[in-house]
Order: structure tokens, then sequence, then C-alpha cells
């Protein structure tokens, strides 16, 4: 592990951390609005020389997988406690397409849970098997008892779908920096929420 350099920072203990700050570094980058991160920007960024991201990422893509594996798990852990005990289909669905729309217009690194494998570019297809992975994902999460609501696989695979365009098209849509958290509720709660409280029975 190299020693030297960190940006004036303490060196990493061992080769996990040093990991780490490598990916925390291009995930700042890209946060920044960098646009095509690569391991020059994040070695210059970090005051290390590009042998010394080599040593952890051999090349860009791995380096950009690695962080698209860490904004998942970051991301996902924000959601679930955000929306822990959250146990009504509307409120949850609600809270989780406002949230999901907040995190990834403040943290652009977020995007890479819907990127391209291969590319590691943003996708435009919002319903790309990596988009609607994550979906699933999210809405397995929640602490609702789907079936109990009456919810069957198909239903769940078009809330997914639903969600996502919303998102999409909410990210796509300046006007709605106007709305402030609580307007933007009010809305998914107009819009959305009451066509998933109608789907859903009380169990």
């Amino acid at each position: 592990m190299r020693t030297h350099g960190w940006a004036g920072a303490t060196p990493p203990t061992d080769d996990d951390e040093a990991s780490k700050r490598i990916v925390v570094a291009a995930g700042e980058l890209m946060d920044a609005g960098a646009g095509g991160v690569n391991i020059r920007q994040v070695a210059q960024r970090l005051g290390v020389a590009r042998q010394t991201v080599y040593r952890y990422f051999p090349d860009t893509k791995a380096l950009l997988s690695a962080t698209a594996q860490h904004a998942t798990d970051e991301f996902l852990a924000d959601l679930a406690r955000s929306l822990q005990g959250l146990t009504d289909p509307a409120d949850a669905i609600v809270e989780a397409i406002a949230l999901t729309f907040e995190r990834l217009r403040q943290h652009r690194r977020f995007g890479l849970l819907f990127a391209e494998a291969e590319h590691g570019r943003f996708t435009a297809e919002v319903t790309s098997p990596q988009a609607i992975a994550m979906g699933r994902v999210i809405v397995e999460h929640l602490d609702v008892d789907w079936a109990a609501h009456g919810w069957v696989e198909d239903d769940m695979d078009e809330l997914v779908e639903v969600m996502l365009r919303f998102v999409q098209s909410l990210l796509v849509d300046q006007r709605e920096l106007t709305r402030t958290p609580v307007e933007l509720r009010e809305f998914l709660h107009r819009w959305i929420g009451v066509a998933i409280a109608a789907k859903s029975i009380n169990p």
C-alpha cells in the first residue's frame, strides 16, 4: 500500500481503507458535476499518483463498477432508514418516489444505480434491466405486506415501472425545482397515492 500523498490526509491504514477512499473520491467528483470520471481525475483529487489508484483498480471500468456498488449500498441503506415503519402502500411508495428523486438530484453518483453496467454511463432507458432490478429491491425492502394488500407479482412489476417513469419525468423537468418537499409529496399523493390506495385492499 502506498503511504504518501492522499491530499495531505493521514494515509490509509490498510488496502480496504485505501480502496474506499478512492471510491469515495470518485463519487465526490460525480456529485461535483465532473463528466467522464476516470482514474487520472481521481488520483488528482486524492493527491496521489495514478499508479496508486491502478494498484487497487486496473482500469476506469473497474473503478466505476466499485463506485456503483458503493453508491448502491449507501443509497439503499439511507432509503431503508428513511422509509422504516411505513406500512401503508400509498404512503410508502409516495415517500420512496420522493426520496429517490431528491437523492438522485442531490447526489449524481446515485445515478450509477441505473447506469449501463458495460459503459458506466447513465442509461436513458428507465425500464432497463438495471433500473427494474433496482426498483424491485427498493419496493421489496419496504415494510409493506404486499400480499396482504392483494398485490401479486405482475402488480409489483408494473408498480416499479410506474415509479421509475415518474422519477425520470421529475428529473428531466426542471420545473420540479420550484416544488418544496411538502408540495412534491402532496402532488404524488394526489396522482400516485390515490391509485395505489384504490388497488390495495385492507388486510
